[in-house]
């Protein structure tokens, strides 16, 4: 598996932690290049109201993991993306 990550606050504090087993990128929209789904882990605001067309051109497929639910399911589904957030059906 290879991580891409991008974090506006954390990623000083990831490169402490994870050193070099994950690849850290200066752009949110960057790290989707090519990967196979986007996992959401933080929920700083500029993360709540992405450009969902430009997320789906850029990954593999449209699979997104909402790990803090800051984003709406029935939105994404409706553009073609299958979603899976914490606690929800």
């Amino acid at each position: 598996m290879k991580v891409k990550a991008f974090d506006p606050k954390g990623i000083d504090n990831a490169r402490i932690i994870f050193k070099g087993r994950i690849q850290y990128m200066e752009d949110a929209y960057e790290a989707l290049a090519g990967a196979d789904c986007l996992l959401i882990i933080t929920e700083w605001n500029m993360f709540k109201s992405p450009d969902i067309e430009r997320i789906k051109s850029l990954l593999k497929k449209p699979v997104i993991f909402d790990a803090r639910n800051i984003l709406n399911p029935v939105e994404l589904r409706a553009s073609g993306f299958t979603y899976f957030g914490i606690g929800r059906p």
